[in-house]
């Protein structure tokens, strides 16, 4: 094969595994291979202004795409400004391809400007990382990331590239990178010991995560839980795992205090664990929050959150929806006539509840309900949703509630500031459909500059600000934890305050070449959503809580 210099076949190779799209912002080190991508043919480089922002939008993009995304950095202070997000990523399993370049091998002993150990600070959020020293090796070294990167548990990968390796010739075949195949079923014997487990259960539980979504195992989910008559509870969730209408799915585990956690489930006597490691709060029960007693099964394909933290009865390494499809079977000939009945009484008694809520279930008449209820009467709910809203997310959700796999996602893995990239990513991923991104005002200033790739690359993504002027998940937190300690109520820290100055958001917005507006009364929520819709490009609607 004719030789030619590695960062023109590198090109090459990840457009053989479908990476056409490389999100990024430039640096001294890469010029060379960027000079590469601006004269490649059938790749686009999707330009922003700072790696936090880039490294959202790759992770917007690779969540609505299902599939891997390309992320470039500019060496250790880029990688740097990137590491937090990448933890997003890290956490939530997206499968990103990260690069980043630096000047060369042969500059390693100068210990010079800009000079770092990128491997080492890639390590703790990634999944895989490595550096490229010889020039025979750069390819194949990128088809092992990308392997990796889509091998659940998925998650963020990350290849150090010299420039002095990327300049050299290079012969290696560009080939695409070869992903096994995961959707391995349980043996017949398992599953009919975690029948046997679960069938008895009188209070049965089910806790489930994106692993079932990942697998589009969201039919086989229903079909057992509705089974079992088990209520449904997301644990480290951020996509739809199941219908958010499903009279069984009765909300999020919490990813705070563990305390509530162990309330939702201490008095199940049957537990099935799918696709998610329990649990995820910050402040976590350190003894098992099950009941003494309670039969657990546990189903994942990543064997390492298998009773990672608390013991189970019965773990699957397995590909849930092969696993959920055999369960389902396997119920449905083993539960007697009264475990049926019993099943179908806890389902009723769900549903009926379901229709309750429906009935009684208003809007506040505040500015962002009236905006959420015109946005959901003008599109039908036909939408795909970035939801960082946080303590506003439960009206979001209310009014545009997610029911359809690909609809809906959440921010994940704690770091702020994904609202907004996020919605830029998914809408490149997905330019056929509205989408709108939710953030609060603390959040979306991480990466306000989002709205400028928006514009600049003709995005048209909408984006919303939930604006209550300061950090309320924190106001929340805390107000938790001097009742836990009998502290006396009083003023929130000062440092929680983003009342002053004022930002303008929705200058911000136009000053980044988006349209923008601000809401403060109900009534100009209504006007706010037709701009919205009908304005050519990005826009944003502060609206004022």
């Amino acid at each position: 094969m004719e030789a030619t210099p590695g960062r023109e076949r590198l090109i090459e190779q990840f457009k053989a595994d479908g990476l056409n799209v490389m999100f990024g912002n430039p640096g001294t080190v890469e010029q060379g291979f960027l000079d590469a991508v601006d004269a490649a043919e059938d790749f686009t480089y999707i330009l922003a202004l700072q790696e936090t922002v880039a490294a959202g939008i790759a992770d917007g993009y690779a969540r609505a795409t299902g599939g891997a995304a390309l992320l470039q950095l500019h060496s250790g202070v880029g990688l740097g400004n990137g590491i937090g997000m990448l933890y997003q990523s890290l956490r939530g399993h997206t499968p990103l391809v990260v690069v980043a370049g630096d000047a060369g091998v042969r500059y390693d002993a100068m210990d010079a400007q800009m000079a770092s150990d990128l491997v080492a600070m890639a390590k703790p959020v990634t999944k895989y990382a490595t550096r490229v020293t010889d020039r025979h090796s750069v390819l194949r070294t990128v088809r092992r990331a990308v392997k990796i990167a889509l091998t659940p548990p998925r998650g963020p990968v990350f290849v150090a590239l010299p420039m002095d390796v990327l300049d050299e010739l290079n012969s290696e075949p560009v080939l695409p990178a070869t992903v096994p195949l995961t959707d391995v079923a349980p043996s017949p014997a398992s599953v009919g010991r975690a029948a046997e487990l679960l069938a008895s259960a009188q209070r049965p539980v089910v806790l489930v995560g994106d692993g079932v979504s990942l697998s589009g195992a969201q039919n086989e989910l229903a079909a057992v839980a509705e089974l079992l008559g088990a209520d449904v509870y997301e644990v480290d969730s951020s996509e739809v795992n199941i219908a958010a209408s499903h009279p069984l799915r009765r909300g999020q585990t919490g990813h705070m205090f563990g305390p509530h956690s162990k309330e939702l489930v201490g008095d199940a006597d049957g537990v099935l664990i799918v696709g998610t490691y329990v649990f995820p709060e910050v402040f976590p029960e350190l003894e098992s929050p099950f009941r003494a007693g309670a039969k657990v099964v546990h189903i994942d394909l990543n064997a390492y959150e298998i009773a990672k933290n608390h013991p189970v009865d019965l773990g699957l390494a397995a590909d849930p929806k092969q696993a959920l499809r055999a369960l389902a079977g396997v119920l449905d000939r083993l539960l007697t006539p009264q475990q049926r009945a019993a099943a179908a009484s806890r389902l009723d008694v769900r549903t009926r509840e379901r229709a309750r809520e429906a009935q009684v279930a208003t809007d506040d008449g505040s500015p962002m309900a009236v905006f959420l209820k015109t946005l959901a009467e003008r599109t039908g709910g036909d939408l795909i949703v970035f939801d960082e809203a946080l303590t506003t997310s439960p009206l979001v959700t209310r009014f545009l509630p997610a029911e359809r796999p690909g609809d809906y996602h959440l921010t994940r893995g704690g770091s702020l500031g994904v609202g907004f990239p996020g919605a830029v990513g998914a809408k490149l991923a997905r330019p056929d459909r509205l989408v709108v991104g939710f953030a609060g005002d603390g959040g979306s200033m991480y990466t306000y500059q989002a709205l400028w790739t928006a514009a600049r690359h003709g995005i048209d993504a909408k984006f919303v600000v939930c604006n209550n002027r300061k950090y309320r998940l924190l106001d929340d937190n805390i107000a938790e934890y001097w009742r836990e300690r009998d502290i006396p109520v009083h003023e929130y820290p000062g440092s929680f305050d983003l009342s002053h100055p004022e930002i303008d958001f929705a200058g911000l917005a136009r000053s980044l070449g988006a349209g923008g507006m601000r809401v403060e009364k109900p009534d100009e929520a209504v006007s706010a959503v037709g701009r919205m819709l009908s304005h050519p490009g990005p826009f944003l609607v502060d609206v004022q809580i």
